[in-house]
């Protein structure tokens, strides 16, 4: 397993990081927040990125897709981290793609994975019920009526979900609330009737939402492969995620430093830089190894999607709380050196730090995945 980028996709990571320094730079995420965007994001930004073939890195040319692998589409999240791009690439392209191709049917995967690749459809998963990840505490119900179902329950922290076409709905159609047996995934339009949709707009000043789902009517066509068997492919859709947020993480660290190593040159202090100063070198120093250390850690992480499914658990937990610890780390000494400017909004870096904050807690949080590690290490 190389550690590195081969030419293919280096070429990929320089032209998105062209197109997204130009086209959605950190200002565009202001002007979103200070507008109060209904939609959260540009769509025509979408749309572009879409037609670039973001969409459908990971998606089978049968389907519309590019085949690149889960390395390409990292790369694309590692430079979207580092502009703060608002999109649904991640609730879509990762997580809402990854469900369809682990659990859809042929029929499912014909119809629906096409649209995501065109960015004709966006999708969100709604997994989360508290305040806390556990993915298998589901108390939304998944009940048989008649030929149909009807669904019940409430969900949180549904990543865009006020806006994406089709909500992904994790349920239980039976077993204990804790079991992993018999959970199901839906698909529910978002107009559906008997669908209540609260947004939230996050700290980050990026889209969530709370919704309540009431004797809404599901089909069977609506049910994503087998009722009661979504257990089984749940979680490597979840590991997938986690490892493309890490990606992402990454690359705003990436630029965290890369702002907080400018600041040092530049800010003035007793008639030299403060990069001059012993102290925040070796502040820097230690950000610098602990960076290295992050980037082959996502590097290997995002290879094992394609190349060593068999790690994919291990993995993903390794690189989520990594990243975790280091957008914390990173965003907490970047606001430190700037100074008393650091916590003010005119400067960006406070984007970066409210950002992380919010990613930090996306499908696990540093002690969710150091006791999930250590549990599959058989401690």
């Amino acid at each position: 397993m190389a550690l590195v980028l081969n030419e293919e996709q280096r070429l990929l990571a320089e032209t998105a990081r062209e197109f997204l320094q130009k086209q959605a730079p950190v200002s565009a995420l202001r002007a979103l927040r200070d507008s109060r965007d209904p939609l959260g994001y540009d769509a025509t930004l979408w749309q572009q990125m879409a037609e670039l073939g973001w969409a459908s890195v990971i998606l089978p040319e049968d389907f519309g897709g590019l085949d690149f692998g889960f390395s390409g589409l990292g790369v694309v999240l590692q430079e979207s981290g580092r502009t703060l791009t608002a999109s649904p690439l991640f609730a879509t392209a990762v997580v809402g793609a990854s469900a369809l191709l682990l659990g859809g049917s042929t029929d499912q995967k014909a119809e629906y994975l096409p649209q995501v690749a065109a960015g004709e459809v966006t999708l969100a998963l709604a997994l989360e019920e508290s305040a806390h990840h556990r993915p298998q505490h589901i108390g939304t119900r998944l009940e048989t009526v008649g030929d149909g179902f009807a669904l019940n329950g409430e969900k949180v922290f549904v990543l865009d979900g006020h806006s994406a076409d089709t909500l992904l709905v994790v349920a239980r159609s039976s077993g204990e609330p804790a079991a992993r047996d018999g959970l199901s995934v839906v698909m529910v339009p978002r107009d559906t009737a008997g669908v209540a949709i609260e947004r939230t707009v996050m700290a980050d000043s990026r889209n969530a939402a709370n919704i309540r789902f009431t004797d809404v009517a599901i089909s069977s066509a609506q049910v994503i492969g087998n009722v009661g068997e979504a257990g089984s492919w749940l979680e490597d859709v979840l590991d997938r995620g986690r490892i493309a947020m890490a990606a992402e993480m990454l690359g705003s660290v990436e630029e965290v430093f890369a702002r907080t190593v400018a600041w040092l040159k530049e800010r003035v202090q007793f008639g030299v830089p403060i990069g001059s100063f012993q102290a925040l070198q070796h502040r820097a120093a230690r950000l610098q190894t602990e960076l290295e250390l992050a980037q082959s850690v996502v590097l290997q992480a995002l290879a094992t999607v394609d190349e060593q499914p068999r790690q994919l658990a291990l993995m993903a937990s390794l690189a989520k709380a990594n990243l975790n610890e280091l957008a914390k780390l990173a965003t907490n000494e970047a606001v430190q050196m700037h100074g008393g400017i650091g916590v003010t909004d005119e400067l960006e870096i406070g984007f970066f730090l409210k950002r992380a904050r919010t990613a930090m807690q996306i499908f696990g949080d540093t002690g969710f995945h150091k006791d999930r590690y250590a549990t599959l290490c058989g401690y």
